[in-house]
């Protein structure tokens, strides 16, 4: 059974559609605007775009200006020193402290065992070098108050005829006791002389204190040209 609608209600729920139509493309248009852009008062339009490309540009321009830095670093100034003392004497400046030290009976030369040494005369010079001394053992349970002590000597590079004689090598400790030490037996001989362009080593020994040393060579047996240091160590 189908109820009429009245012309009264009829024209009420028709008349509802174009209004609520008609409010629905208003409410539309307020909020879009022409050309679909927003409407809102107080912001401008594409601002949001802008705030993040720029954001980009300055990131960019921070890398690039972090490149610049590292390829062409700020050189550091250099240093600079005053005049050289003039009243230092002029073979010290540049002195090269590993340079093999000249003897002479003069001037005799100070360094430490295992270091070469020009010996240098009128007549000739020679390199020489002590190394040692070397000892029967270390770490011992009961530590002598002295030991043996053995020493390698080497010459080369003479000029001229160079006299060898064990006997003018000699040691002090630093008690100042002197020490004349000997071949070592079974050992071979050295030369009487070392002849230019030859070569020559031998051993010496002795019974010394421990402590510290010199062990000291004089050509013709009275003249020092050439000194090393060295300690005697058995613990």
């Amino acid at each position: 059974m189908r109820h009429r609608m009245s012309p009264l209600n009829r024209g009420t729920v028709l008349g509802r559609v174009p209004a609520v139509m008609a409010g629905t493309r208003a409410g539309r248009a307020h909020r879009t605007g022409r050309a679909g852009h927003s409407a809102r008062p107080g912001r401008a339009p594409g601002r949001g775009r802008n705030l993040v490309l720029l954001a980009a540009l300055l990131a960019a321009l921070g890398v690039l200006a972090g490149c610049g830095t590292a390829a062409n670093p700020v050189a550091s100034p250099t240093p600079t020193f005053g005049a050289y003392p003039s009243y230092l004497p002029k073979d010290s400046l540049n002195y090269g402290s590993d340079a093999v030290l000249t003897g002479t009976i003069q001037r005799p030369a100070l360094t430490n065992e295992g270091d070469a040494v020009k010996a240098k005369t009128s007549q000739w010079s020679v390199l020489v070098t002590v190394s040692g001394p070397q000892v029967p053992g270390e770490g011992l349970p009961y530590q002598a108050t002295e030991t043996t002590c053995t020493w390698v000597v080497a010459m080369s590079g003479a000029t001229g005829t160079v006299p060898i004689s064990p006997s003018d090598f000699s040691s002090i400790d630093q008690d100042n006791n002197v020490y004349h030490p000997v071949l070592v037996p079974g050992q071979p001989k050295p030369p009487k002389v070392l002849n230019p362009g030859g070569k020559v080593s031998f051993e010496l020994r002795a019974v010394e204190a421990t402590g510290e040393g010199l062990m000291r060579w004089a050509p013709n047996g009275r003249n020092i040209v050439a000194k090393w240091d060295f300690v005697v160590e058995n613990d």
